[in-house]
């Protein structure tokens, strides 16, 4: 796909929580097309410590506002610097970058998505893709605690919402792949984002099923186009660069240990 780099203005900028803001953005043109599982390298301006773009998912495109939105979570100076943006401000995004998550050509597939902490992000976007190809999506979302569960209206709008949490707060207790719901159901694909301790989790569960599963990696990316060399992941095929020929894989391609 075609590669912009773009000027966006900001339409809303909403602290979800103490460490997550939303940021909403769009132009005049119409924005290009996005596929889910696609991320973008977004500039970071003002900040002393920060030289490189930053990679963020995209969380959704609302086509009728012309948005696109990133979820984004406070980890260090840049994304800290990135969160402070205020409506009417010009960020510069690189987009769309990287591949997509599998959309299955039958609405009959039985897809589970998978998404923990921040890693929740590309699955909204996911869900209303499988949702408008008729195929309703079951969501699985894990976290610390209920606060940090995010968005969980959007998703509910879309398909099934299952949560864990690691205190109890929401949900079931425990882990991801601790939740009934792997026992009581019988998936066909399985897509998931987020810590790789939990991604290979994940990924142990669907081979052992014998399940198709995509992961989509969180590698350190600083250019996004494959030539810095900072996020290579050994596959089958050899060392690729995630950004480049991810940052979405099937597990098979992967030398995990599951």
């Amino acid at each position: 796909m075609k590669k912009y780099i773009l000027d966006l203005t900001v339409t809303e900028n909403l602290r979800l929580h103490a460490n997550y803001v939303l940021i909403k953005l769009t132009q005049e043109a119409p924005l290009p097309e996005m596929l889910p599982g696609q991320f973008a390298e977004i500039r970071v301006d003002g900040s002393p410590t920060t030289f490189l773009r930053r990679p963020i998912s995209i969380n959704y495109v609302d086509r009728d506002k012309n948005e696109v939105w990133f979820l984004v979570q406070l980890v260090g100076d840049g994304t800290r610097k990135l969160a402070t943006v205020e409506k009417g401000d010009t960020v510069n995004v690189v987009l769309p970058l990287g591949n997509g998550f599998t959309i299955p050509d039958s609405p009959d597939t039985k897809v589970l998505l998978v998404g923990g902490g921040v890693g929740t992000a590309p699955m909204l976007y996911l869900g209303e893709a499988l949702l408008k190809r008729g195929c309703k999506p079951t969501f699985l979302l894990g976290a610390r605690s209920q606060n940090d569960l995010l968005q969980l209206e959007e998703f509910k709008a879309l398909g099934d919402v299952y949560t864990t949490t690691e205190d109890g707060s929401m949900g079931e207790k425990g882990y991801v792949t601790m939740h009934s719901v792997l026992k009581e159901k019988r998936f066909d694909l399985i897509c998931t984002c987020g810590p790789k301790p939990m991604m290979v989790a994940v990924a142990k569960y669907a081979k052992a099923e014998g399940i198709e599963c995509e992961v989509s990696l969180e590698n350190t990316m600083a250019c996004g186009v494959g030539a810095c060399l900072c996020c290579v992941e050994k596959t089958d095929e050899g060392h690729v660069c995630v950004c480049k020929e991810g940052p979405v894989f099937n597990i098979k391609k992967l030398l995990w240990q599951i």
